[in-house]
């Protein structure tokens, strides 16, 4: 009973696909222009098959062990010297701005002068002034020679006393314009004649 199922079901499954294959005539048509499939060989042509690696691997099994690459030790990196030489200090060098000059505020001091006139010669005697000049002023004068003897001692006093010296009318008037003195004319007069050869002197 069985086989007689299995026989039924196998024949209605190869009608069915009968049926089927012969109602696809494009398909049959590809099929059949397909070229047929030629078996591969696994084994290269110029390879001994007798040769087979695997079958000497088992053979020997040490020889068919691959050797294990050693990889080449890298070399040790020599470990950098520490230098003990230190670079050169440059010299500092000190520049120091140089010093400005003091400006001198006193001013220069006037150089002080003595100039000598020339000798007058009068009826009574022999008359030569002297004046100091500091810078451009008249200072002081002094009479180095006046009459003397008798009454014109008196004269050249009077004449001495309103002339000579830093408060004498000479100073004041800082020339040789001065007033004559009375009862002494000719001695004044050769009082302020070298008294003016002086001032032409200095000045």
């Amino acid at each position: 009973m069985r086989r007689a199922l299995l026989a039924i079901t196998g024949l209605a499954a190869s009608t069915t696909a009968l049926v089927v294959f012969k109602g696809a005539p494009a398909a049959t048509q590809v099929a059949q222009n397909l070229p047929t499939a030629q078996p591969v060989d696994p084994t290269p042509q110029d390879v001994d098959p007798a040769a087979d690696p695997a079958a000497d691997a088992a053979a020997d099994p040490a020889a068919g062990a691959p050797t294990p690459s050693v990889a080449p030790s890298a070399p040790s990196s020599a470990k950098p010297t520490k230098s003990t030489a230190r670079p050169p200090s440059t010299p500092r060098t000190t520049t120091k701005a140089p010093t400005a000059p003091r400006p001198t505020t006193k001013a220069p001091q006037p150089t002080t002068r003595r100039i000598t006139g020339p000798g007058v010669d009068n009826e009574y005697g022999y008359v030569q002034v002297q004046i100091v000049v500091s810078g451009n002023r008249i200072v002081d004068v002094v009479a180095l020679s006046l009459p003397s003897g008798g009454e014109s001692d008196i004269h050249s006093d009077d004449v001495s006393g309103r002339y000579d010296g830093s408060g004498g009318e000479v100073v004041q008037k800082q020339s040789a314009n001065v007033n004559t003195v009375s009862g002494a004319t000719e001695t004044s007069n050769s009082y302020k004649q070298s008294l003016r050869g002086a001032i032409e002197q200095a000045f």
